[in-house]
């Protein structure tokens, strides 16, 4: 049931235009291993062989330091639709950060959001498609803003603080090298 490609083709490109949540996993050489859902407009397609996602602010920060460790992940969609199918983008990622040269332009391929963190980018090893036909349907209601909200009553500046003192090492105590954007909020 499952196909193997070495590339995006344009029906993996639709189906992926088509979904409103992406799981996101990755691992370290050793520790926890980490899934997290994401949403909002937070995907891009660079081209058949390369995506992009946004990382927003969030209570963990377990991508930035398995990427930065070992560059594994594994990006999920699944249909929740009645098209089932299930897509897997596997890869080695790097991860861009605020203080990094390219940061602004390649947050410019997203929409403004306060609480961006981080920029992934994922050279494609293995497309998979699989049937899916066992996710159940959901309907979307909508986009959550609470996440939006929160960030946007932080402020920017606010939102850094929060980086320093919650997202600089991950749950395994690595770093998620986010500290070169915080030079002016680490507490020695």
């Amino acid at each position: 049931m499952s196909k193997k490609f070495d590339s995006l083709d344009e029906d993996h490109q639709s189906f992926i235009r088509d979904q409103s949540i992406f799981f996101v996993g990755t691992a370290d050489v050793d520790g926890h291993v980490n899934v997290s859902p994401k949403g909002m407009d937070s995907f891009r397609i660079a081209d058949a062989r390369s995506v992009e996602w946004l990382n927003l602010t969030g209570s963990g920060n377990e991508s930035a330091a398995h990427v930065r460790n070992t560059g594994r992940m594994t990006i999920m969609f699944c249909s929740f639709s009645e098209r089932p199918m299930i897509l897997r983008l596997y890869g080695r990622a790097s991860v861009l950060h605020e203080a990094d040269a390219g940061w602004n332009e390649a947050l410019a391929n997203f929409p403004h959001f306060t609480g961006a963190r981080q920029v992934f980018r994922l050279a494609l090893d293995l497309v998979q498609t699989s049937c899916g036909y066992s996710v159940p349907c959901f309907d979307l209601i909508a986009e959550r803003r609470t996440l939006t909200q929160w960030a946007d009553s932080l402020g920017r500046e606010g939102i850094r603080k929060y980086w320093a003192n919650k997202n600089r090492l991950s749950l395994d105590g690595r770093s998620t090298g986010i500290d070169e954007s915080l030079r002016d909020f680490v507490d020695e």
